[in-house]
């Protein structure tokens, strides 16, 4: 098993332990435990959620974003836009301006709900609708530009915010991804659901 699927299967703080792995683990401990396994159960999980929450304050965007932001400006065509998102096996990245600021994001979702896509839309949902148009729903858009698609304003974050705010910020905007910005509104990092799960392996594992 991978160490991300790993993290994700006993990273949320939800693993229940049965009694056979609680009297396992008092046993493991030299010398009499007075306690009972419900009593021990207890304590871990309560340990457990203090370790969590520690690690949710204590690492910040500034230790876990990736420094080597994949962007594009608005005027960058769409057909270069998707190569560079194929190209680096991302579905999203940040649009920025001259100056280096963060004014919106492209996803995959961005050309999902251009090309007429409804609600929760897929890959597969999409090449469905092209065969059964018989054409390519992304035609129409080969003349336009990033600018034209991208979400705006984008959601960003500063180097301080921790891996709970951004966790947060991605759960309660349904993103993927966070530019993250220095004092001058500049961008300096990424950061992703990946980078998030990541860090919890770091140091959960």
């Amino acid at each position: 098993m991978a160490k991300t699927d790993q993290c994700q299967l006993f990273g949320a703080g939800s693993m229940e332990l049965s009694d056979d792995d609680v009297l396992a683990a008092m046993k493991s401990i030299p010398g009499y435990i007075d306690i009972t396994t419900a009593d021990f159960k207890e304590i871990y999980q309560f340990a457990y959620r203090h370790a969590f929450e520690r690690l949710g304050r204590s690492i910040v965007a500034a230790d876990i974003m990736t420094t080597e932001v994949i962007s594009v400006f608005p005027e960058t065509s769409l057909i270069e836009t998707t190569k560079h998102m194929a190209d680096n096996s991302i579905s999203g990245l940040p649009v920025i301006d001259n100056r280096q600021n963060v004014i919106g994001v492209i996803s995959e979702k961005d050309f999902f709900r251009k090309m007429g896509a409804k609600g929760e839309a897929s890959f597969m949902s999409v090449v469905a609708e092209c065969l059964s148009n018989k054409g390519c729903l992304a035609m129409p858009m080969r003349e336009k530009s990033a600018g034209d698609i991208m979400t705006t304003p984008a959601i960003t974050a500063v180097l301080g915010a921790t891996i709970s705010d951004l966790s947060r910020t991605l759960r309660n905007n349904h993103i993927n991804r966070i530019p993250i910005v220095d004092s001058d509104a500049k961008i300096i990092g990424i950061v992703s659901r990946g980078d998030l799960v990541d860090s919890f392996c770091a140091n959960i594992l």
